[in-house]
Parts: C-alpha cells; structure tokens; sequence
C-alpha cells in the first residue's frame, strides 16, 4: 500500500521525514509512520505521484489550495481522504464559495479522517453517510530527546496550552493555574498577542520545534489545556508521555483517554478548579494519575497500535 499527503508543509517533488526529525508534529508523524511522501500543492507537480490513497490537510488560511489541486489531480489516487484541520467547523469561517466547494470536497472523496469519536459524530452526520474514521494523534519515539532524565520530584511550574486568544483559551487555563501556586509558563504560538508580553504572572517561552519544546515540557510539574478549538490534542498528549498531569476538557480523545480523572466537561471551571486543589494537595492522586497518563499514552498514542488500527481500517474499507 502506498500513501502520499498533501500539505502546505510538503514539497513539489515529494518529501520524506526522517524518523528523528527534530520538528516531529503530528501530521509528520503520520506521514513517518506510514511510510508515505508529503507533497505541497504545486500545479507543476505533473507526473509526480500515482499512490492508493491521497490524504488532504486542507490549509486553514488558503483552502483554495487544496480544493483545486484536488480537481485537477484526483485520477493520480486510487482512493481520496481529506484530513481534518483544526477544529471541525474551521471552514464556516471561510468565504460561502469555498464553504460549498469544501462539502462538495468532502462529499467527492473516499474517507474523512479525524481527530476525535466527537469529531466522528460531526462529519457522519454533516454529510449523512458514514465515511469518517479517526485517526488518531501519534507520536514517534524516535524523534524524543534521549536526554529526558529529569525526576519528577525535581519538576516546578505549571504550562498552560498557548496564547490568550479565543483559539486556546489560554485565558482560562491561566485562571485555573493559579491553584497550584507556581509560576506559570505558556509556549509563544502564531496568534500570540502584542501585549501578553506584558502579563507579569507568565512566563513565555520562545517559539521552537518539537523536540525542544518536549525538553522543555519535561520540566514543568503541572499541565491546564483548556483550549476549546478541539483538534488533535497534542497538548495533552505531549504531557501524558511525560507523565505529566494535564488537566482539560472532554471533547480530546488524548486527554480522555490519558487523563480521565482530570478531565472534565466543556466549560466547567468549577470542576476543573477542583480537580486542581486535589491534584496539588494529594500525592498520591498525583502520581497515580502520573503513571497511568504515560502508560496510556504508549498504549494508545504509539507508533505500534497507530499502525493496528490504519491497516484494520484499510482491510475492512477497501477491497
């Protein structure tokens, strides 16, 4: 079986991540884990690729791109899927030609992918047959430093999911980490605001790839994702490998499944303000739920059960 990506992260001659590559987000990590070449959306692409499945990561600013790329190339694939980008109703925020064009995209190709068994619900429903499948997060444990040998009775400070913008909510995060009384710290992300710079109660760490960033995740002692833009959870997932306890909402698979016992309904404050009182005062609450997030996340989030479930799903779906 052979599969190619297609995304703005791509190149026009086909690309191939290595297995240690520094910058291992999420939809590298398919693209590694499947084998597959990633291609931008180049119209001079021309006799470049001819694969079995085609997998779409519709750009959020640009979707255009995508769609007519698609038009043009759709005969190069036995079989087509669209990648979910960002939350599922990302494009309502896009012109109403495109929004029509995106259904009439999603409608076209074989399969929708997904991120989370709620996401499944939307797409099923949306376009009234059962074509959607998630594809789960995953990371490569190749592309983790080996140098993560920190104790966790060593780790201080509290890392909430991103920048004070409606997209990550990072405001209600801040909020809730206030609990456990240790400086807070937040990754500098692309919606990154002019004056959160000035917020002296957090502490901003600069942009950096993957790798870096898993470094310096490892050292923090605490995790809030509060983040309402319910994508591919990568936040709370990072943490689980970790073992870090991450609190946050419902609707992300990574932090049901890694965290079930700091997770909470969408838009409970009150609920994810106890939980934290808890988690800072019980340490043994703590370190269970420590334990369990990081054996969850192997079990589940990992290159092996990855593959189980893509190659179950392209034996039940294709013939």
């Amino acid at each position: 079986m052979k599969i190619d990506f297609f995304t703005e992260i791509g190149q026009s001659h086909g690309l191939q991540y290595p297995r240690d590559f520094k910058n291992m987000r999420t939809d590298v990590a398919w693209a590694v884990a499947l084998n597959a070449y990633v291609y931008d959306f180049s119209p001079s692409i021309g006799e470049a690729f001819k694969t079995d499945l085609g997998i779409i990561i519709v750009p959020k600013n640009n979707p255009k791109k995508a769609i007519d790329f698609y038009a043009e190339h759709k005969f190069r694939c036995k079989k087509w899927s669209v990648m979910q980008e960002g939350p599922n109703n990302l494009w309502q925020d896009w012109d109403v030609p495109t929004q029509i064009e995106y259904i009439q995209l999603l409608h076209d190709v074989d399969f929708v992918f997904c991120h989370n068994e709620s996401d499944k619900l939307y797409y099923n429903g949306l376009l009234n047959v059962t074509k959607s499948f998630v594809l789960r997060s995953l990371f490569i444990s190749d592309a983790i430093p080996q140098n993560l040998k920190i104790i966790q009775h060593k780790r201080n400070g509290t890392v909430i999911n991103g920048n004070w913008v409606s997209w990550y909510a990072a405001q209600d995060s801040f909020f809730i980490a206030q609990e456990f009384e240790e400086q807070v710290y937040a990754p500098s992300m692309g919606r990154k605001q002019e004056y959160e710079d000035y917020l002296e109660d957090i502490c901003y760490f600069p942009y950096m790839d993957w790798s870096n960033w898993m470094s310096q995740l490892n050292k923090m002692k605490y995790g809030v994702n509060l983040m309402r833009t319910f994508a591919a959870g990568t936040f709370s997932l990072n943490c689980a490998i970790l073992g870090i306890p991450c609190i946050g909402w419902n609707y992300m698979d990574t932090q049901g499944i890694c965290f079930p016992e700091l997770t909470c309904d969408v838009g409970n404050m009150q609920e994810a303000r106890r939980i934290a009182k808890h988690l800072k005062t019980n340490r043994l609450f703590y370190d269970h739920v420590s334990s369990y997030a990081q054996k969850m996340a192997y079990a589940e989030f990992g290159e092996e059960t990855f593959l189980k479930n893509f190659t179950d799903f392209w034996a039940f779906n294709v013939h």
